[in-house]
């Protein structure tokens, strides 16, 4: 019997039953759905939310159900995003924001939402404004972290409907018009230039406390030794007083001698010719002197 004929005869008697293992081979390829570790699937049954999938093997109801969304579940950075906003002292800047966020809920997100990143941007424009708004230029530029927390705070409670979960909003940058850069250098220049005058005027002033220091020592100085010197001509006057009052008019004379001579010695350690004028009787006084000092020793 020919090949052809067996071949016939056994499908003409069996046709049902590889009719039926071919309909249970399509339902198993068409209820099995395998997902990706970093996606789900949003599945629709006529037309209708049924489920959604999550990483690994699932298995679906062939025809009835339908995968109709396939949603990315890592963590997704908005394009860097520039706006506008004014202070509440009326200063005009331009601030550069950026988004992190997850999809969590893809049965929300597919449903209440067509263009995510769009609906974000919108968000965190608009949350930005509203909070520059509240502060001045000096609070925005001083306390960056603080405008972060209540921007991604906000953006938080905004896109929670959405299925969505906003892990970071960072702030990257804050620009002003070149009207207030100008402005604000002119300030800082001129505290530059008030700084620089109380540096010098308190250095001058340093100056002219440390001369009137020096000034009050030497003076101080000068008056201890004038009152070494008094005390010391006081105790001479003394010493003479007491030597007159002991040894009569010859203590007297001694003195003077005694005087006498150490002019002369200092008119003769001076430096250079000098010339001096003696009265006639100063030879005898000189005369005297020594003879007194040559009785003494």
């Amino acid at each position: 019997m020919p090949i052809e004929q067996v071949l016939a005869e056994f499908f003409g008697q069996n046709i049902l039953y590889l009719l039926l293992a071919v309909f249970i081979i399509i339902c198993i390829a068409a209820g099995v759905r395998i997902v990706p570790q970093s996606e789900k699937f949003v599945v629709e049954r006529l037309g209708r939310l049924r489920s959604v999938l999550g990483p690994g093997i699932n298995f679906i109801v062939p025809f009835l159900d339908r995968v109709r969304h396939k949603v990315s579940i890592l963590e997704r950075q908005l394009p860097s995003m520039q706006q506008d906003a004014i202070t509440s002292d009326n200063v005009l800047v331009q601030v550069e924001t950026s988004v992190f966020y997850r999809i969590i809920e893809p049965e929300k997100t597919v449903y209440r939402i067509r263009d995510v990143d769009g609906a974000i941007s919108t968000t965190v424009a608009g949350i930005v404004r509203s909070e520059i708004g509240r502060m001045e230029l000096d609070q925005v530029q001083a306390n960056r972290a603080n405008l972060i927390d209540a921007v991604r705070s906000q953006v938080a409670q905004q896109v929670d409907d959405w299925g969505i979960e906003v892990t970071r909003a960072e702030i990257l940058d804050v620009n002003l018009d070149q009207a207030t850069r100008e402005a604000m250098l002119q300030q800082l220049n001129a505290e530059r230039a008030r700084r620089a005058q109380v540096t010098e005027a308190e250095g001058q002033k340093r100056s002219v406390e440390l001369q009137a220091d020096a000034e009050l020592y030497a003076a101080e100085q000068d008056a201890k030794a004038r009152r070494i010197l008094a005390d010391a001509e006081a105790y001479a006057t003394q010493v003479v007083a007491v030597a007159i009052a002991e040894n009569g008019l010859e203590a007297a004379q001694y003195q003077v001698a005694l005087k006498q001579v150490e002019a002369l010695q200092k008119l003769g350690d001076g430096q250079g010719s000098q010339t001096v004028v003696l009265p006639a009787n100063a030879l005898d006084a000189f005369a005297n002197a020594f003879q007194m000092l040559k009785g003494r020793g």
